[in-house]
């Protein structure tokens, strides 16, 4: 069995895994394996057209992430994670910003700003897109940034076998070529200086 040895292991090569893989590998000192049963353009990411939620305010000022959390909590009966969905509507307008200086081709209104459209229920037009289109062109761009890096090598179509762990902590996975059958197995270093937490705030 081939072994393989990298700092980080990400299982799913779609619109989180991609955007995961980026963070980590924004350290440039850490090796990072992305295993993906399909190419990562062809995940399910590319599948979704209605686009995502942040409160930028370009279509109407009075919009905050605030607001964004009370819909979205109260959109979960008030089930969601109230610490997590603050944190998301907080960041969700820097992430929008800044897939958009990386290329991501958003709608725009007439005077340039990012086009913004009612959608699931919220209290302001606050839904950012790109045409009909949003995942695909959100898959693509996140593909580019991740092949960019040099630290992010690709297991495209591998399908995940195991996790090897030993009762505590995950030592590496095993995965499957599906092109010729072959079995690797990818370790992963224990990094004792890294806290999950540091790629966990993305």
């Amino acid at each position: 069995m081939i072994v393989e040895k990298y700092d980080a292991v990400v299982i799913g090569g779609g619109g989180a895994g991609l955007r995961t893989a980026i963070e980590i590998a924004n350290d440039p000192n850490i090796k990072v394996a992305v295993v993906s049963k399909v190419y990562p353009t062809r995940s399910h990411t590319g599948a979704a057209q209605g686009g995502m939620n942040a409160a930028l305010g370009n279509v109407i000022p009075d919009d905050n992430p605030e607001v964004h959390a009370y819909d979205t909590i109260k959109g979960s009966d008030f089930l969601a994670d109230q610490d997590a969905v603050f944190f998301m509507t907080e960041k969700a307008p820097e992430i929008i910003y800044e897939l958009d200086r990386w290329g991501v081709p958003f709608s725009r209104l007439l005077d340039g700003r990012i086009a913004q459209r009612p959608f699931g229920g919220a209290s302001f037009p606050r839904t950012v897109f790109a045409a009909d289109k949003t995942g695909h062109v959100l898959l693509h761009t996140l593909f580019e940034q991740a092949i960019a890096r040099d630290n992010i090598t690709f297991f495209n179509e591998y399908f995940l076998l195991d996790l090897i762990h030993d009762g505590e902590r995950v030592k590496g996975v095993t995965v499957y070529d599906i092109r010729n059958g072959e079995v690797l197995f990818l370790k992963v270093a224990p990094l004792p200086w890294l806290s999950i937490r540091d790629y966990y705030s993305l």
